[in-house]
């Protein structure tokens, strides 16, 4: 599953909370994807499992993404993010048979302030 991010402040919330206090990632490349708009499901806060928001995540969570790639129906799911409220994650399903629609528009060399990871 590719795990993306609606904007680059919500890829970098959700990066600096998953690695490890003091490593500072030096070699990211932002990429920016295309997904066909017809091909994403959405899912509200209301339709998620009561714990998805524990830390760590709740198998529950896990069992949702495990359907989502078996089931193959949708290409994407928009998820809610925990870290930013209000703010979407896309988990994209590499083996949908619509992968091939997903367009790279861009990529860059991708630099995260220190004062996210030194404290």
């Amino acid at each position: 599953m590719l795990y993306t991010s609606q904007s680059r402040a919500l890829c970098t919330a959700e990066i600096a909370v998953h690695t490890p206090m003091g490593i500072l990632p030096d070699d990211y490349v932002l990429v920016t994807l295309e997904i066909p708009g017809h091909s994403i499901y959405s899912i509200s806060t209301s339709d998620l499992p009561k714990d998805w928001k524990a830390i760590p995540p709740a198998p529950s969570t896990r069992w949702l993404g495990d359907q989502f790639i078996k089931n193959k129906k949708f290409l994407s799911m928009k998820v809610p993010s925990i870290v930013v409220q209000g703010e979407y994650n896309f988990l994209i399903n590499p083996w949908h048979g619509r992968m091939k629609e997903v367009e790279i528009i861009a990529t860059e060399p991708f630099e995260f302030d220190t004062r996210l990871f030194i404290r």
